[in-house]
C-alpha cells in the first residue's frame, strides 16, 4: 500500500527528533512567540570550546539558523545566509549557525568542503533547540531585534522563505536603535 502525503505550504526541511526527555522540567516546549524575548541562551562555541550568550548580542539583529550538516535543506541555507551576513553585516547584522550535529567533526568537515566561515555555536545534546527553542524541524531560523526579541521564526526552506527572511531582516535593520 502506497501513502502520499501532501502537505500544501510548508517549506522543504529535516525532521529532527528528540533526545531530550519530555518531562524534563525545564523544557518550554513551545517555540517562542514573536515579540518574546530571547533571553540568556548558552551554547558552545566551534571550534574554540568555551561558552556564548547570545544575550551578548542586544544592540544588533541576529539571524540564529538552527541546522545540521545531515539535513539537505539546511545545507543549501548556510551559504545564503553566510553571504546575507557580508552584505548587511555593517549595518547591525550578525549570523550565527547553531549546529545540532552529535560529532563536531561533521561540521568541519561541511564548512571546508563549503568554504563558509559563519560562526558556528554547538548544541551538544540539543537540550537548547529542543528545550529553550522547542524544535522539531531543520532548518528553523529566528529573526531576533536589537533588544533580544525574536520577532520572527521560519521553519524549513524554500526560495520564498530566504526571499521574505530578507524583507525581514532589511526591516529589522531600518528600525531606530535605543539609545
Amino acid at each position: 500500500m502506497l501513502v502520499l502525503v501532501l502537505v500544501l505550504g510548508a517549506a522543504p526541511g529535516c525532521v529532527h527528533t528528540t533526545a531530550v526527555p519530555a518531562t524534563d522540567a525545564e523544557c518550554r516546549r513551545a517555540l517562542p512567540a514573536p515579540g518574546e524575548p530571547l533571553g540568556s541562551l548558552r551554547v558552545g562555541v566551534y571550534p574554540e570550546g568555551g561558552e556564548r550568550d547570545l544575550a551578548t548580542e542586544r544592540g544588533s539583529v541576529v539571524l540564529l539558523d538552527v541546522w545540521a550538516t545531515w539535513c539537505e535543506p539546511c545545507r543549501d541555507t548556510l551559504p545564503r545566509y553566510e553571504a546575507l551576513a557580508h552584505e548587511l553585516g555593517p549595518r547591525g547584522l550578525k549570523v550565527y549557525a547553531l549546529s545540532v550535529d552529535e560529532d563536531p567533526r561533521q561540521v568541519s568537515v561541511f564548512l571546508e568542503e563549503n568554504a563558509l566561515s559563519l560562526p558556528v555555536l554547538l548544541d551538544r545534546g540539543t537540550k537548547v533547540s529542543e528545550c529553550r527553542l522547542a524544535l522539531s524541524n531543520l532548518p528553523t531560523s529566528f529573526l531576533i531585534d536589537r533588544a533580544g526579541r525574536v520577532r520572527y521564526v521560519h521553519q524549513g526552506a524554500s526560495v520564498s522563505t530566504l526571499e521574505e527572511t530578507r524583507r525581514q531582516l532589511e526591516s529589522l535593520l531600518a528600525e531606530p536603535t535605543d539609545g
